[in-house]
């Protein structure tokens, strides 16, 4: 299989990609699902969600302070 940025891999093999998705080579393609859930439920106007791609995570913080997290109610993916 050849992925999105040219590599081979071979059959039955696993990996995780540059962008946090997990990815399985098989006979008919290659399949891939992300390795991370998104944060939904918390307050948008005060707080953001900034994705690091180091371990794959999100962090929600406060927009002014981003020393101080945010509850976080849901998570989805």
């Amino acid at each position: 299989c050849r992925d999105s940025s040219g590599e081979l891999h071979e059959f039955g093999s696993r990996w995780r990609n540059a962008d946090c998705y997990d990815c399985s080579c098989f006979k008919n393609g290659i399949s891939c699902c992300s390795s991370f859930a998104i944060p939904v439920g918390y307050d948008e106007e005060k707080c953001v969600s900034i994705f690091n791609k180091d371990t794959c995570t999100y962090k929600v913080v406060e927009k002014d302070d981003h020393s101080k997290e945010c509850p976080v109610h849901e998570l989805v993916g």
